[in-house]
């Protein structure tokens, strides 16, 4: 039998068997399948398939403006673009897992495309390279110039590896935690343990990129330093199906399509909207989104008889989808902020002192380390020592809600602007204290290290705002939809992208009319990323306070 969520049988059951399939349709017992045994397997995916991502995103604002020759803000706002399509390409992902393809297919389809366009960048960089020496023996500007070729198979190539990871990214963490019984008491506090050591799994894959790979794109060439990635992800794929007999496979309803059966509520309601419905209907159904209880009408052109009438938990589950739109759009601030650590950090380390040796200078990109070195630190003091104490008083098996988790971080977030905005004004005053004003090309004397509590904060922030975002959207969603669910977590990195490529357009146009300098001018020393940090902030704070306003709300229709 062919591997996919495979649909349900009358065949008897083992006892231990948990409603789950082995990869050729098989029931299997709960002791010799999933668990940490398969969820390892998937992790270390996750950890290759990171490696090759950060490998490619984390220095992309250094190729665009070194080898493109784009200017800062133009690069910041294409990283922004293709960070925040890489994020919302999930939802695409997702939805042809969910519907048609499973999670296990997608996945590997997704990465054949993810290693395709690796590929490609490999192949351009390697070409580039060969070609320098003409340029170096040419002083003309235009023979050093990129061709305009090279720049759209770029960023052909470049989309393709948003694609693959479109589908790759919420396939692969919701196939991970399905490895793990919602069912069973032990397993179900394994899979919240799970979601923080896969955060620590994507930080170890991303830090070692910054560690080797960035190192290798600054200081010997970019055809290597694409084609470590694309080669890390050849061995994710290869690793993700060494561990097929060990991984669960949920088996799929025989009920209609789920996006289907959803949308179909939204569609009744319309329809029945000036109906009454009974009132024994009514008080089966929660209160919150009343106007959707309509769906439980049969309408003209809809009988029970067909099979096609909204259920009860039709309605409880487009429900439940509604309610998480407040929380969804309450952490796009926080997404705002998270944009910023691959573009505006790495250009204000770009200006500092980054030598370590007479011989050795730490690339700017390099410095998003401290990140990973937080959530690294950070991760086993939360789940060994926070959780436990927390749980002792709370009671609740995570330690925390997950909203509360979630809320925790975005004020640490709000707190790391502050940070970023007080080295920002040191940074600048000791330009202009030494007189740097107008040479942005002249190292200013002042440490990159005053930018380690920035990043660690961020790191930080992360362990709690993001994975509990993981978490929330996974566990909140109905059940056939739980890859779409982690699309939704994703999209909101994905549409904060957009909205700080939006902002930084509004404000580098709006600050540098009448001849005046940009916020984001080239000349980082008559910019005022200063400004657009408290900016941040502000907005942070503003964030958090509207979460902390509809998180209350949601916990008391739950």
């Amino acid at each position: 039998m062919a591997i996919s969520e495979l649909s349900t049988t009358e065949t008897l059951l083992p006892e231990n068997t948990i409603g789950f399939v082995d990869h050729q349709g098989r029931p299997i017992d709960r002791l010799n399948s999933g668990g940490w045994r398969a969820a390892s397997f998937i992790i270390g995916v996750e950890v290759a398939e990171r490696f090759a991502y950060y490998g490619i995103s984390s220095n992309l604002i250094t190729y665009l403006t070194g080898q493109l020759g784009e200017s800062t803000a133009t690069a910041a706002a294409a990283v922004n673009v293709w960070s925040g399509t890489a994020s919302l390409l999930p939802l695409l992902g997702a939805f042809l897992a969910d519907s048609f393809l499973g999670r296990f297919r997608t996945i590997v389809v997704a990465s054949l495309i993810y290693i395709l366009g690796l590929s490609m960048m490999t192949l351009l960089a390697l070409i580039t390279l060969l070609s320098s020496s003409d340029c170096q023996n040419n002083n003309t500007a235009k023979s050093c110039s990129p061709h305009h070729f090279q720049i759209i198979v770029f960023i052909f190539s470049l989309y393709l590896v948003a694609i693959g990871q479109g589908g790759h990214k919420p396939c692969t963490q919701a196939f991970g935690a399905d490895q793990f019984d919602a069912q069973n008491p032990q397993e179900r506090r394994a899979k919240s343990s799970f979601f923080n050591w896969w955060y620590f799994g994507i930080s170890f894959g991303a830090n070692s990129t910054i560690l080797v790979v960035i190192y290798i794109q600054d200081n010997l060439n970019w055809a290597l330093g694409f084609g470590i990635p694309c080669a890390f992800m050849v061995a994710a794929l290869v690793l993700f199906l060494l561990g097929t007999k060990t991984y669960r496979f949920s088996i799929k309803s025989k009920q209609r399509n789920p996006f289907a059966r959803i949308g179909r509520v939204f569609v009744v309601a319309i329809k029945t909207r000036k109906a009454t419905l009974a009132s024994e209907d009514e008080a089966q159904s929660s209160q919150q989104f009343k106007f959707l209880n309509k769906a439980l009408l049969a309408t003209p052109d809809v009988s029970l008889e067909d099979g096609k009438l909204c259920t009860l938990e039709d309605v409880e589950e487009a429900k439940a989808l509604l309610r998480l739109i407040p929380i969804w759009a309450t952490c796009l601030v926080y997404a705002i902020v998270f944009a910023q650590y691959t573009t505006f950090f790495t250009k204000q380390g770009a200006t500092m002192d980054r030598t370590i040796t007479r011989s050795i200078k730490i690339p700017a990109a390099s410095l998003q380390l401290f990140i990973g070195i937080g959530i690294i630190t950070f991760i086993p003091i939360y789940d060994c020592i926070f959780v436990p104490i927390t749980r002792y008083f709370t009671q609740n098996p995570s330690g925390i809600t997950m909203l509360q988790r979630i809320g925790a971080g975005m004020l640490l977030s709000s707190i790391s602007m502050v940070v970023a905005a007080l080295v920002e004004i040191k940074r600048l005053e000791t330009a202009k204290e030494y007189g740097l004003i107008d040479k942005p090309n002249v190292t200013i004397p002042t440490s990159v290290w005053w930018l380690i509590p920035q990043y660690l904060l961020c790191g930080i922030a992360d362990v709690f705002t993001i994975v509990g975002l993981q978490e929330f959207f996974y566990d909140q969603i109905p059940k056939e939809l739980k890859s779409f669910g982690l699309s939704i977590y994703m999209s909101v990195l994905g549409v904060g992208g957009f909205l700080s490529s939006i902002l930084v357009s509004i404000i580098n146009e709006a600050t540098s009319r009448d001849g005046g300098d940009s916020w984001f001018a080239d000349n980082l020393n008559r910019a005022h990323l200063d400004y657009f940090y408290w900016l941040l902030a502000a907005l942070s704070a503003g964030g958090l306070l509207a979460f902390l306003y509809f998180a209350k709300s949601y916990n008391r229709e739950n």
